[in-house]
């Protein structure tokens, strides 16, 4: 059975801003938003959750989000941190906390799809000062749990386009009112983004290290709106969540998945100092460090499907070190995979991802 070996250097979240901000480093720093709760247990020797919620998935979706008692407990996170090496803790806020009253009576969010044009907008019950406390306690508990420990504390969600997509009004309804709704539709984002921005700007008063903003907007041949649409719609309000990050001088990385070509010189002129995870459907690892690399940090792209979970620890270690000749010189790369760990993933390639990290990392 394999096993985490030891490693130099310790979780610094200092390694983790330097190298967003394309600044030099000891080693290359890895970050995995998601490790999922098999994998967790394993480490800690104890079951305690995933790392981004106990007791549910919140990465699922509003849904499976309510079924979430908490964010893993941040000794917990802390520890895994130090036996893996990673540089940061993470709360997560990924789903516009927009609620309605259901057919049996009961306040939920909403994840049915049921909102299709302006007559349904006195349905929606939108977030409250208790959505931005429910978030902010975490963020707050986190921040005092790593103070001294080196180890840093990111909030990462707003998927304020995701979240209307997927849950809120469906996707194909959601591209047609794109065109012949556009107003409505602005009209929805706008008022998350008047969430997420307090959000931003008080996790920031608490002492957030860095941001993960989140929202798929690509898949493997491009973008799902043509661009000058796409800008049109969601930079308005997306850069209101962005702006509090770039007046405090934060770093920003941002999560897409899919090919982002169409849409990285808007990401970089909002101010994204990091993408992730480099999607392999879509991106090719060498062609953004040749295109990108001087500009902007890169995260991911460790294929799951191969080798994570097909091939063997040694392909895995061999698939590493092809990252880490192209991906290394001239810094700007954080290591991992290219979307979260998932349970379905063996856990001695997760392992042996770890530790090639470490062996083929030092700068």
């Amino acid at each position: 059975m394999l096993t985490i070996e030891p490693y130099e250097g310790e979780p610094d979240i200092d390694r983790l801003t330097a190298t967003v901000r394309g600044e030099p480093t000891d080693r290359v720093p890895h970050f995995e938003i998601l490790i999922e709760s098999e994998h967790v247990e394993k480490l800690l020797g104890r079951p305690a959750g995933d790392t981004l919620g106990v007791g549910g998935e919140a990465a699922k979706g509003p849904a499976a989000a309510e079924q979430v008692i908490r964010p893993m407990y941040a000794e917990d996170y802390l520890e895994l941190c130090r036996i893996i090496g990673q540089d940061a803790i993470v709360v997560e806020a990924f789903w516009t906390p927009l609620r309605h009253v259901r057919e049996d009576g009961t306040v939920g969010l909403i994840t049915d799809r049921s909102i299709k044009s302006e007559a349904d907008l006195d349905r929606i019950i939108w977030p409250t000062e208790a959505d931005l406390e429910d978030r902010l306690q975490y963020v707050r508990e986190y921040v005092t749990a790593a103070r001294g420990t080196g180890i840093g504390v990111m909030l990462s969600g707003f998927s304020i386009f995701q979240t209307l997509y997927e849950f809120v009004i469906g996707l194909h309804d959601c591209m047609i009112m794109l065109m012949e709704d556009r107003e409505f539709f602005g009209e929805l984002m706008s008022r998350s983004a008047d969430y997420y921005a307090e959000l931003v700007s008080r996790a920031i008063s608490e002492g957030v290290d860095v941001f993960l903003a989140a929202d798929d907007f690509a898949f493997k041949s491009g973008l799902f709106v043509r661009p000058e649409i796409f800008e049109a719609i969601w930079r308005p309000h997306f850069d209101r969540i962005l702006a509090p990050m770039r007046e405090a001088n934060i770093p920003i990385m941002f999560h897409s998945d899919g090919k982002l070509d169409e849409a990285m010189d808007m990401l970089l002129d909002m101010g994204v100092d990091c993408i992730t995870p480099m999607d392999p459907s879509g991106i090719d690892y060498r062609d953004y460090k040749k295109r990108y690399g001087d500009r902007v940090t890169l995260l991911g792209n460790i294929d799951i499907t191969w080798p994570l979970v097909k091939g063997s620890p040694t392909d895995v270690e061999r698939d590493v070190l092809e990252h880490m000749e192209v991906l290394k010189p001239g810094g700007r790369w954080i290591a991992g995979s290219s979307h979260s760990v998932v349970n379905y993933i063996p856990h001695e390639n997760f392992v042996a991802m770890i530790n090639a990290f470490h062996k083929y990392g030092r700068y």
